[in-house]
């Protein structure tokens, strides 16, 4: 059962978010395709949406990891 989730890294690293447009680069968004990716006045990226079990949150998680990102927080945001 597919559960729906937020994952919330500290996205100042600079090369996440374009300058000029102030959203994510667009290969990030590729690298989570098919979830929702925001960037917000902190510089802070949210990274949204369904994930289909654990082991595909684990590999999100290591995405976020082998990207050498700060995660701040993962949470699920639909009812048990």
């Amino acid at each position: 059962m597919s559960h729906s989730w937020e994952v919330i890294h500290d996205g100042a690293a600079g090369a996440l978010q374009d300058p000029r447009q102030r959203r994510p680069r667009q290969r990030l968004v590729d690298l989570f395709d098919g979830l929702q990716v925001t960037n917000d006045d902190r510089g802070q990226t949210t990274i949204a949406g369904p994930v289909a079990d654990q082991a595909a949150l684990h590999g999100l998680l290591a995405k976020i990891r082998d990207l050498g990102l700060e995660l701040l927080e993962v949470r699920r945001t639909d009812p048990d």
